[in-house]
């Protein structure tokens, strides 16, 4: 369940917990974004943890091929293209997720279907519901502690299509609760018990079933205990990984990059606060991650993002931003989508005309307000930024 209860109020000294992982010959990193906290040093990145050990090798083979002994078999394709992209190769074998014209038809259904059956559980705290839809799908149906929440869970799913990795998340619509409305005839009695307001604003979230929890991999799922700050994997170990475990970093690479736009605290930044109670909470289900049986990961539960992260970002900051710096590698194309809202300034606006365009009660609760929206360009320069860092890194090798 996500968003579930107030933020913490205090922070211990784990707060810098990700800001003394040195970087490896690396060049100061970009400052913080105009009005943003900053956060801790530098981190050990991808790009270095995923090098190929390719020099080496090469000789290697140079001195076999001399002496007339046969060729060893061609090494392994690098996952890294230009320094700084996941390769296309391994782009290409990440699940589809929730495609689009799958997503449109199921979004067209559920705004149609009628509400057959309201159940509890499954669906995160207790003021959800599970719904059961005349077509005969299954919806989470999210009440929100306030409107804020559901605000933040609507902006976040159409930013991710600004971005381009909706397929990552779960169809998700709008619906207004009415108890003599046609959607919502068969549960009168039900929506009595559940103390909904009458006229609230509650999403719809398609039903998957069959998801499984998700740990944190390296560099960011080693303990951090007995006063350790949290370590990434070496190398040499993380050159090793097979292609099962590259294709479940390429989609971490957008999760971590996507938390960061919507300031997100109640996925992994959540796990690593929690790291100064229980040291081995990093070992346990990241918050609000779950992975299809294809192994495609489903970024669930946003209603953090946006509206409730930005009036936090003083406490959550601390942890969002070192994450984000710990990522220099990317996919081409959510970088090439950052470079362009950044080039036009345009990532409020960007989403408000898709906003607009694909949700039909988007009045209903309103768009960001003004700082919210200079908030998010002011988040998405930084990301740009980041990405141009990490670029001359590579370039400097």
């Amino acid at each position: 369940a996500g968003g579930e209860g107030d933020a913490p109020r205090g922070l211990s000294p784990t707060v810098g917990l990700l800001g003394a992982i040195p970087l490896c010959r690396h060049r100061p990193a970009p400052g913080p974004a105009p009005g943003l906290p900053r956060g801790g040093g530098g981190q050990k990145t991808f790009r270095a943890l995923l090098a190929v050990r390719g020099q080496e090798e090469r000789g290697g083979e140079g001195r076999l091929a001399a002496a007339g002994s046969a060729p060893p078999p061609a090494a392994p394709a690098s996952p890294v293209e230009r320094g700084i992209f996941w390769s296309r190769e391994l782009e290409a074998q990440v699940p589809p997720g929730f495609a689009a014209g799958e997503a449109a038809a199921w979004l067209s259904a559920a705004r149609a279907a009628r509400v057959s059956a309201l159940e509890r559980g499954g669906c995160g705290r207790s003021s959800n519901r599970l719904a059961r839809l005349s077509d005969g799908t299954r919806a989470c149906v999210r009440y929100g502690i306030n409107p804020e929440q559901i605000q933040g869970e609507a902006l976040s799913y159409h930013l991710a299509g600004v971005l381009g990795m909706q397929e990552r998340l779960p169809p998700m619509a709008l619906a207004l609760v009415e108890a003599r409305g046609r959607q919502w005839e068969a549960v009168r009695e039900e929506l009595r018990g559940s103390h909904w307001a009458e006229g609230a604003v509650v999403s719809l979230t398609r039903w998957v079933d069959n998801l499984t929890a998700v740990v944190a991999p390296a560099p960011w799922g080693a303990e951090a205990g007995g006063g350790r700050r949290l370590q990434p994997l070496s190398a040499g170990g993380l050159g090793d990984l097979p292609p099962s475990q590259l294709v479940e970093l390429v989609q971490w690479s957008d999760l971590i990059l996507f938390d960061y736009l919507t300031a997100n605290f109640d996925r992994l930044v959540s796990n690593l606060f929690s790291l100064q109670w229980d040291p081995r909470v990093m070992r346990r289900a990241t918050s609000n991650l779950l992975r299809a049986p294809d192994g495609g990961l489903v970024f669930m539960d946003n209603e953090a993002g946006l509206v409730h992260g930005y009036r936090l970002l003083a406490m959550w900051d601390p942890y969002n931003e070192p994450l984000l710096r710990s990522v220099c590698v990317f996919r081409e194309g959510t970088a090439r989508r950052v470079a362009e809202l950044h080039r036009r300034r345009s990532a409020a606006a960007e989403l408000r005309r898709r906003y607009r365009a694909r949700e039909p009660l988007w009045a209903r609760l309103g768009f960001l307000s003004e700082r919210q929206a200079e908030l998010l360009q002011a988040r998405v320069d930084f990301v740009h930024r980041h990405i141009a860092h990490c670029r001359a890194q590579a370039a400097a090798l």
